[in-house]
């Protein structure tokens, strides 16, 4: 289950003629959309809103294209945390202070989606060996030249057309370039 999609799995049908697929249909009230259709009895449903309850059956198809009576319902909530997957999102970095061997520097992200943000993870590469020594805002881990930012409680959202800013202060490299991509949840953001 994610913010956008759920998986939904059943048992396999017997038919006395063939078995060639399942319909798998979206119910509401009284009327039901095709939600998709798979040759196997698992599908992954996408498209849907975060935070918000679904019910779900299933028909299976034989060879001669008969359709069986239509499954009990299945009720899924996809989850709310985090943004949907190719959310809008930029990023703006800049060195706000340096001194020999140290520097300071922001990260302001931007939320350019119509929907708000509720949790995230940024992450991007450093390229000239710098390290994160402090910050305010997120909590950070790097591995190597990777780092990924998770945000502090009055940073995990980000209203739409919003943004949070983080503050850190890091060790140089030898020269200090900033980071060329960035992250957020999986989804590549633009750059400020």
């Amino acid at each position: 289950m994610t913010a956008t999609s759920a998986t939904l799995t059943w048992p396999a049908a017997t038919d006395n003629v063939a078995i060639s697929g399942y319909d798998v249909v979206r119910v509401s009230g009284g009327t039901e959309t095709t939600a998709a259709s798979t040759t196997t009895n698992s599908v992954t449903v996408t498209g849907l809103s975060a935070g918000t309850a679904y019910a779900f059956a299933v028909y299976a198809r034989d060879a001669a294209g008969n359709r069986s009576a239509r499954s009990a319902t299945v009720g899924v909530t996809t989850d709310d945390n985090g943004p949907t997957p190719g959310v809008g999102c930029s990023v703006a970095y800049r060195v706000t202070g340096a001194w020999p061997g140290g520097f300071q520097g922001e990260i302001t992200i931007r939320n350019t989606g119509a929907g708000a943000i509720n949790g995230w993870n940024l992450g991007f590469t450093f390229a000239d060996g710098q390290t994160l020594s402090n910050m305010w805002g997120g909590t950070p881990t790097q591995s190597g030249a990777s780092v990924s930012v998770a945000p502090a409680g009055y940073t995990a959202a980000i209203a739409a057309n919003g943004s949070v800013t983080v503050g850190f202060t890091g060790t140089s490299g030898a020269t200090n370039t900033a980071p060329s991509a960035f992250t957020l949840s999986g989804s590549t953001c633009t750059t400020a």
